[in-house]
């Protein structure tokens, strides 16, 4: 039942507008990959590059407000119902992108996405929010740190993927691990602490200015609505204009390349996978192997091995073993 003695609070329309913002940056992120998946872009550039970059910041940034808006909704006594009911939906809808990308792109499917993420940080924010706003600081931090100093094979095992400290990882389209991804959730839950104690909360419960752009402020009021549907519309208007001036012909050297990338960005450097990527093409191709990079047959799958670890070796020495390797990332250097 809700917590009678939680005192009745005003909505921040800041949070909403901010929130609001924070979506359609991912709906123009979402658009320049669906003009990649179509073709109308060079392949890979909507995940690598600077494209890239804008992705995480957009994901840190949506879990930095859910931090805040779960310490301002719950900071005081937890709505029980309210967030039984939020938790619910926000589960629900993580399962439904997981269905949907099995079947649009079950090479790369959301195992853990952003949504996921959201779902599993919205429990385990609960146990921050009564804890000096220091301790949460320095648990985002330590969360952060977390992958570069604890990462092992022992979690390996796909379902241990979704923590964040595995060596290898199946390729997705929107991963969003625990770890480092949650400390951004805890920031937000520390900055929230901060800024009741020093009185920000009520001057910026007080703005009206933010009202005055109230599309933002909408669509961050019904951010699990937007996210559903954006995509769905965006990508439907990309394969209607393709129907009526379809995309060039894709060079089978460059969708190889961005192919590659994007699974091996999944858990390596990107400078590294940029190397190995154009070494194996370049490679294949001195080797007369590049036709048949996508469905070799076993004696091909073979050669490319040795190529993929010959340029392993070539750009980390002192490793032996190439990408391709026992991990889901590395087959597609196989199977494709």
């Amino acid at each position: 039942m809700e917590a009678a003695s939680t005192p009745p609070r005003r909505r921040i329309e800041l949070v909403d507008c901010a929130r609001g913002l924070a979506l359609v940056a991912m709906a123009v992120y979402h658009f320049t990959w669906d003009l990649d998946f179509f073709g109308y872009i060079e392949p890979g550039s909507s995940v690598t590059g600077g494209w890239r970059i804008f992705a995480r910041c957009i994901a840190i940034s949506f879990l930095f407000i859910v931090g805040v808006s779960l310490y301002l909704g719950n900071g005081h006594g937890i709505r029980w119902k309210s967030y039984w009911r939020r938790l619910a939906m926000i589960t629900a809808a993580a399962l439904a992108v997981t269905a949907a990308t099995i079947v649009v792109t079950p090479g790369a499917f959301i195992f853990f996405g952003i949504l996921h993420h959201i779902a599993v940080a919205s429990l385990l924010g609960l146990l921050f929010l009564r804890l000096h706003w220091a301790v949460i600081i320095l648990s985002g931090i330590i969360a952060v740190v977390l992958p570069h100093v604890a990462t092992s094979a022992a979690f390996n095992h796909p379902v241990l993927w979704w923590i964040g400290l595995s060596t290898e990882v199946a390729p997705s389209t929107d991963f969003v691990p625990l770890f480092p991804m949650f400390g951004a959730v805890l920031f937000g839950i520390g900055a929230a602490k901060v800024s009741e104690r020093t009185g920000l909360t009520e001057r910026l419960a007080a703005l009206t200015w933010p009202e005055r752009i109230p599309l933002l402020g909408f669509f961050g009021k019904h951010s699990l609505a937007f996210y559903l549907l954006h995509q769905p519309v965006l990508i439907s208007i990309v394969w209607v204009f393709a129907q009526v001036l379809p995309p060039p012909p894709p060079d089978q050297g460059a969708l190889f390349l961005s192919a590659c990338n994007v699974e091996c960005v999944a858990f390596r450097e990107e400078p590294f996978c940029n190397a190995y990527c154009s070494c194996l093409l370049d490679k294949a191709k001195a080797n007369k192997l590049a036709d048949q990079l996508f469905g070799p047959d076993e004696a091909t799958t073979e050669r490319l091995r040795g190529l993929a670890n010959t340029c392993l070796i070539e750009n980390t020495p002192g490793e032996g073993l190439a990408p391709a390797e026992g991990s889901r990332s590395g087959e597609s250097d196989d199977s494709q």
